[in-house]
């Protein structure tokens, strides 16, 4: 496959990449990331990875990668039901929060156990993106508790730009005390907020 870098100086401002159920795992999602980062021109990002057993290493290649990427304007990445764990999660919060130029951001991390940990690192690199105008999170069934929901509260609350929130926080833990400390943590910003049932 004809590499990115073979691109004259790498002046591509947007990739749109859709491999979802093909098993490319985490050295596939290492090499890849290995070209993206090297994209210093990037504004749109897009990868579909679901069902890609990338596992909590492959969301790291792609969580440095990402850190590169400076310049990104909008980050949409779906890498739903691909054990990335914890782990997986924080290294993914760690490379957006590099991502301070962000205005869009859609992650869809559905059925990948992050725990409330996960969630904590994935609000603390939303809480760097402070230009975010939309963001829409898909943490279905994550197995996050109360705690996660007030850490994801505590990051979003930064993002004081926001006109577009939507949240997918289904079959989780997050109770009764998670939510409402999320609602006020995040009550500042102008939005249309969707929260499913299931909490």
């Amino acid at each position: 496959m004809k590499k990115l870098q073979e691109t004259p100086n790498l002046l591509i401002d947007s990739i749109d990449l859709f491999n979802n159920k093909n098993s490319i795992g985490e050295n596939g999602v290492k090499n890849l990331g290995e070209e993206i980062s090297k994209c210093v021109a990037l504004t749109s990002l897009n990868l579909d990875f679901s069902s890609d057993s990338i596992g909590e290493n492959g969301a790291k290649y792609l969580g440095e990668a990402i850190s590169k990427c400076v310049t990104l304007a909008s980050l949409k990445l779906n890498l739903s039901r691909n054990s990335i764990w914890q782990k997986g999660a924080t290294y993914l919060g760690e490379g957006i929060s590099k991502c301070v130029c962000l205005t869009s951001l859609n992650l869809i991390l559905y059925l990948n156990s992050i725990g409330e940990n996960g969630a904590k690192y994935l609000g603390e690199g939303i809480s760097k993106c402070v230009t975010l105008i939309s963001l829409n999170l898909n943490l279905f069934s994550n197995f996050i508790s109360e705690n996660g929901g007030i850490f994801l509260g505590e990051g979003i609350s930064k993002c004081v730009t926001l006109t577009s929130l939507k949240l997918n926080l289904s079959k989780n833990s997050i109770g009764e005390i998670g939510i409402k400390y999320l609602g006020e943590r995040i009550s500042n910003c102008v939005f249309h907020f969707f929260i499913p049932r299931y909490l």
